[in-house]
């Protein structure tokens, strides 16, 4: 992903991020006690305002980013979706996690004192935007919405790459907010490095997501991480996702996992975090020269600023420069009407499977349309490629339909190792256009993520913003809601009654 850091962009005034910060620290007492069903209404009510501004959001996301009316289309459609699918999930109640265990003189460690515990907001959130989703990944995108669903306000610092589309899309979050009567503070943005790295190291922000590259989520991380009271901080950087095709996946469908290859590490001019980098076939396949020539037929696509070209370009010519790899369809660079830098792809050939492990240059993300391809000749070639490959967001395995015994072997081999090494095993299809799901993982181990226990996309993103406390022998009047004994709230939840400690006891005899 990119820079964050070095876009050129206006700096927000220290007075009107101080104003924004302590609007938010005193909105998180109220947000936060809203009950679950009132902050699903606000979140449904700005999926609403925001299909009701689509036309004009999309046509001003469309002048500011070059991107196509479709893809902002559906990326908008996500953006909602996902507000909705987090106030469905607010609806249901199970989310915070509710387990009551009622006082048990007889537990079998002794006497059980009443415990109850449940999920509580962490506090106000620093959202950094990203630049290749305007909508999804920006100011009303997965992270604002999963930490305002936790009872969270949101400051969002916005990416330069679409300011206005971004105040736009914050005016339409503020007035529906405001609509349904939200505490002021609620929702605000804030634009300028500065003013980014200021907030972060506010103790009145209590965590931060962030979507971007990993020199720049690097530095947030270490600011979050070296405060006086440090702040978990769910940083997305980098992920070169590798791709495996065995033997009986090209027997097979040769054809399919070359176009389906080409069609991935273009899409969106390759400025996708899950964009395929490197694909890893069999020694001595026609794939690469396939592969090769279908690359060179993809139309040259813009990329989103001037900024992210230029690295384009520099990581480009370092991929090249590496001894022993092959150029096997050289990229050239365009110009769109509206004078930002459009490039064809480039398709590198790493010779062999150790020229990786030789060059770890090969096995970092190169934001932009270019891809790597290498040829390993044993299941110890591969195995030793995956082990040199570090923390992915996804990893892609195509194999037979029908897979013999030795491929099934081979196959299970190397999923026990693609799930140490990323969040999302994918199979037969490719890594990019991440469902928007319950049960999706979309994170790995570092540099893919800073968290690798969380997800910022599907519902589970919710658990990054809300923290557990235990209340002991607590009087009803003193519990919040959601654990008190009648439970108001209509909440579902867990329930250990006296005499259920039988369960613990140790065998007998």
């Amino acid at each position: 992903m990119i820079n964050t850091f070095e876009q050129a962009e206006p700096e927000e005034s220290q007075e009107e991020v101080e104003r924004c910060l302590t609007a938010a620290a005193t909105a998180a007492a109220l947000w936060g006690q809203w009950s679950p069903r009132q902050r699903a209404d606000a979140l449904s009510a700005i999926a609403d305002s925001l299909d009701a501004e689509g036309a004009s959001l999309i046509a001003e996301a469309m002048r500011e980013t070059g991107l196509a009316e479709g893809r902002l289309t559906g990326e908008l459609k996500r953006t909602t979706v996902q507000l909705r699918m987090f106030a469905d999930v607010l609806r249901d109640g199970s989310y915070l996690r509710v387990v009551l265990d009622r006082q048990d003189p007889d537990f079998v460690l002794g006497p059980r004192p009443d415990l109850r515990r449940g999920l509580m907001p962490i506090g106000p959130v620093l959202v950094y935007a990203a630049s290749n989703f305007p909508f999804a990944f920006s100011v009303a995108g997965g992270d604002t919405a999963s930490a305002l669903a936790a009872g969270c306000p949101v400051v969002l610092k916005a990416h330069p790459g679409h300011p206005r589309t971004s105040r736009k899309t914050a005016d339409v979050v503020r007035s529906a907010l405001a609509a349904t009567g939200a505490p002021e503070g609620t929702f605000a943005m804030i634009a300028g490095r500065q003013a980014g790295v200021r907030a972060l190291q506010d103790p009145r922000v209590a965590a931060g997501a962030f979507t971007g590259s990993v020199s720049g989520g690097r530095a947030l991380f270490d600011i979050a991480a070296s405060r006086p009271a440090p702040i978990p901080f769910y940083g997305e950087l980098g992920s070169i996702n590798p791709a495996v095709v065995t033997a009986g996946a090209e027997r097979e469908r040769a054809d399919q996992v070359a176009s389906g290859f080409v069609g991935s590490f273009t899409l969106g001019a390759g400025q996708f975090c899950t964009k395929p980098g490197i694909l890893l076939l069999p020694r001595g396949t026609g794939l690469p020269s396939q592969i090769a020539k279908l690359t060179g037929e993809v139309p040259p696509a813009r990329l989103l600023t001037s900024g992210i070209a230029e690295r384009y370009r520099e990581r480009t010519e370092e991929l090249a420069a590496v001894p022993g790899v092959e150029v096997l369809a050289r990229g050239a660079e365009h110009e769109d009407p509206s004078g930002v830098p459009a490039f064809t792809p480039t398709l590198f050939h790493a010779g062999s499977v150790e020229n990786l492990r030789e060059h770890p240059v090969l096995l970092e993300e190169n934001f932009g349309p270019s891809a790597v391809i290498a040829e390993y000749g044993s299941d110890g070639e591969l195995h030793a490629v995956l082990a040199a490959v570090e923390g992915s967001l996804t990893v892609t395995v195509h194999t037979a339909d029908e897979p013999d015994d030795a491929e099934r072997h081979r196959v299970t081999g190397l999923v026990t190792l693609a799930a140490r090494r990323s969040g999302r095993i994918v199979f037969n299809d490719w890594p990019t256009g991440v469902a928007v799901t319950a049960a999706q993982q979309h994170g790995g181990p570092y540099p893919s993520t800073t968290a690798v226990s969380h997800t910022s996309v599907g519902t589970a993103a919710i658990d990054r913003f809300l923290r557990p406390v235990a209340y002991q022998n607590a009087p009803d009047f003193a519990l919040p809601p959601a654990l008190r004994e009648s439970n108001p709230l209509g909440l579902p939840r867990t329930v250990g009654e006296a005499g259920d400690s039988r369960r613990w006891s140790a065998p007998q005899g």
